[in-house]
């Protein structure tokens, strides 16, 4: 046990999550490890044999099931919906990303709260909160989860009760053919790569035990239906109150302009120096041209795989809270967001357009994923179809500053009106809103 709360590996861990997170967070990721650790759970697939642990996470109802069993009742008559009128939502997921908790937990919280339906989350390892939500919930959603013992309980548990299952995911992480192709795991250590792939079939066993699935891009829609005959609807990411709030609290605290023309960059996970890769040359011939212009790198990012003579121009800034982030990301002039075509990549959803929108800023799109979708060109940003549309598209918000703010402007206005929490189709499916409603 003192073994696996000392380990390299999990110093390496912390001192990363004080870099990327902020001491706060690191330190109460860390507290919760321990308390995983002295009780005994939480063990990773990662750990090998000599590691091994037996975890009785997914026993937690055996007893409970068997009283009910000998007492004639462990049935439930009729569907918990269908006795009343209201709707309560369990929500079982892995919060461990923060990213993936703020968009896909405690948004999808805050929508159906919204709507007068209460959603309670938990943490797939926090094994009493799970099922006591479950107890007098009328619908289980499932998120970013894989098939392990515990959640096989939770599984029956909800069978057992009724309840619809709806899964929901936002990454490809089901698909060995998305990560095959993905250019971004070259930079993994071969032993994770391989990691990865192995897990990639327990999600779809996930997904094809539920009733429908739920995820976050067309391009997610389209490749998931490859591989489930489950009924697959969209779900996108969009800009909560809190992140308009944010947002607004971030421009109004920007400081005056100082005559620098920023364009910025933001990576929330390793691998995306071979995305920008793919605009590296149009991006340094644009911050040579001139000498008051800056590449600002937000978050995971190797400066050292970019050209030595633009190291000058860079202001690397690394990720510790989602306010911080955005307040850096008001000082920029424009946002650019270059993405390799892969398959994994053509999942991606649109959140760093959402962030750059919520603070005013312009965003510089490819093709490739759902970016673009998010953008009017020429009014709130550009999409670049070809290698000089990224050249053409810097140059021309560079030679005019205040029509570049005119139109991060126009970014937040369209944000705010078609982009918000709405029941509108291309944010929800209407069988998502009926599911839960019926």
């Amino acid at each position: 046990m003192i073994r696996r709360l000392f380990s390299m590996t999990l110093y390496k861990r912390f001192f990363t999550a004080v870099r990327e997170e902020g001491l706060g967070s690191a330190l109460t990721k860390a507290r919760i490890y321990t308390g995983i650790v002295l009780r005994n759970r939480g063990r990773s697939s990662l750990f090998g044999s000599r590691h091994a642990h037996v975890s009785r996470d997914h026993l937690y109802l055996n007893n409970i099931w068997s009283d009910l069993a000998k007492a004639n009742g462990f049935h439930v008559s009729a569907a918990p919906a269908l006795l009343s009128k209201r709707r309560k939502i369990a929500l079982i997921a892995d919060l461990n990303l923060p990213q993936c908790r703020k968009y896909r937990v405690e948004q999808l919280a805050a929508f159906w709260g919204a709507r007068d339906v209460e959603v309670v989350y938990s943490h797939y390892a926090d094994v009493p909160r799970s099922v006591m939500a479950m107890q007098d919930a009328t619908h289980l959603i499932e998120y970013r989860l894989q098939a392990l013992p515990v959640m096989s309980m939770y599984r029956y548990e909800a069978r057992r009760l009724r309840l619809p299952v709806l899964y929901d995911i936002d990454d490809p992480l089901f698909s060995i053919a998305a990560y095959e192709t993905y250019g971004n795991m070259a930079v993994l250590e071969p032993k994770l790569k391989t990691h990865f792939l192995s897990e990639a079939p327990k999600y779809l066993d996930m997904m094809n035990g539920a009733d429908l699935i739920s995820v976050s891009t067309p391009g997610m829609v389209a490749h998931t239906k490859y591989l489930t005959p489950r009924p697959v609807y969209l779900r996108r990411n969009f800009a909560d109150a809190s992140t308009l709030a944010e947002g607004a609290r971030q421009i109004s605290a920007r400081p005056a302009p100082d005559g620098v023309f920023r364009l910025a960059v933001a990576s929330g996970s390793r691998g995306h120096e071979v995305d920008f890769a793919g605009i590296i040359d149009p991006v340094a011939a644009f911050l040579e041209a001139a000498p008051n212009r800056r590449l600002m790198v937000l978050g995971h990012f190797d400066a050292t795989r970019l050209p030595k003579a633009i190291s000058s121009r860079i202001e690397a800034h690394p990720f510790t809270t989602y306010g911080d982030y955005l307040g850096h990301l008001a000082q920029a002039n424009c946002a650019v967001m270059p993405l390799a075509d892969d398959l994994f990549n053509r999942c991606k959803s649109a959140v760093r357009v959402i962030d750059a929108a919520a603070v005013g800023v312009p965003s510089i799109t490819g093709t490739v994923g759902d970016l673009a979708q998010m953008i009017q060109p020429g009014q709130t940003g550009f999409v670049a179809e070809q290698p000089a549309d990224w050249t053409d598209a810097l140059e021309h918000l560079a030679r005019d500053p205040a029509a570049a703010a005119e139109m991060g402007r126009r970014a937040r206005a369209d944000l705010e009106l078609n982009w918000s929490g709405s029941d509108a189709g291309h944010i929800i499916s209407p069988e998502l809103l009926q599911w839960v409603k019926a």
